[in-house]
């Protein structure tokens, strides 16, 4: 069972509905006796980084989520959720993340051209690192599918993390994945098939 964790923060009948579509047991919950339980469990996320964080730490979840990712258990975070890993937000403002990646998550005005919109709205594809094996959440689709995205922020100085990158007037950090600890920036349960795809092979992890 995978749990969907509900903490004021994320898209979670989207994510539960892809969930069942695929067929595969899940609850979104606040319970973190729920949480400890399942086998796998993902972080989603929208809206800025210090909100989702204060609400993640009222509920204890930041503690619960550090525990278990050093127990081993899979983690994904979606979005924001995957932003939130990191070891800190420049958003705003400088805000510590839970520290599960080594990174940073740094504004994409930074480094795209000024004539590009923000926030980075749409369907991109995504290109794997040439240095390393394809990710195992990846083993369904193809180097060059395209996910969506909605973000104005992205994850940088986490290269040997960096599992997929995409393109948005400069390379962006689509996807990561540090042991048992997994960021998708992009939006799988908005993604169509390939999105279902990566969703599954989390699921099989």
């Amino acid at each position: 069972m995978i749990a969907i964790i509900d903490y004021g923060v994320g898209n979670l009948f989207s994510l539960g509905s892809s969930l069942a579509a695929l067929g595969i047991d899940s609850v979104v919950t606040d319970d973190e006796a729920v949480i400890r339980n399942a086998d796998k469990i993902i972080l989603p996320g929208v809206g800025a980084f210090r909100d989702a964080s204060e609400k993640l730490a009222e509920r204890g979840f930041d503690k619960l989520l550090k525990e278990l990712a050093a127990r081993g258990k899979p983690i994904m975070g979606i979005c924001l959720g995957m932003q939130l890993l990191f070891d800190e937000s420049y958003e705003f403002g400088r805000y510590k993340g839970l520290g599960l990646i080594k990174g940073s998550v740094k504004p994409i005005a930074d480094i795209i051209p000024a004539d590009l919109k923000i926030p980075h709205i749409g369907w991109n594809g995504l290109i794997f690192p040439e240095n390393k094996d394809k990710n195992e959440i990846f083993k369904y689709i193809n180097e060059g599918d395209c996910v969506y995205f909605v973000h104005s922020y992205y994850a940088t100085d986490c290269d040997d993390a960096v599992i997929a990158n995409t393109s948005y007037g400069a390379p962006l950090t689509a996807a990561v994945a540090s042991g048992n600890v997994y960021g998708c920036q992009f939006h799988p349960e908005k993604s169509g098939n390939v999105g279902l795809s990566i969703i599954k092979a989390f699921a099989e992890l």
